[in-house]
């Protein structure tokens, strides 16, 4: 079997901004976590991760929040979502 070939920068950005666009509980929280600083940012998402893999997330949502602790990812989606 093939492994999955991972998005870049601007397909995750975009993914996530179609999800936003479709609920906007979605993007309110999102803006929220793109809006900390980087470090507070890394660990919360640690703590969803942790959650997520004990029940059994996909790896394509796990692989999207590893994703959200990156400084460029959260930088072009802060300014796609745009100010809370």
């Amino acid at each position: 079997m093939t492994p999955l070939a991972r998005l870049s920068d601007d397909e995750y950005v975009d993914a996530i901004v179609q999800v936003c666009e479709r609920d906007p509980s979605v993007a309110r929280v999102l803006r929220e976590i793109v809006g900390l600083e980087a470090a507070v940012r890394s660990s919360a998402l640690d703590l969803v991760g942790a959650h997520l893999r004990i029940h059994s997330a996909a790896g394509d949502i796990l692989d999207t929040v590893e994703a959200l602790k990156r400084d460029e990812i959260a930088r072009r989606l802060g300014e796609r979502l745009g100010p809370a």
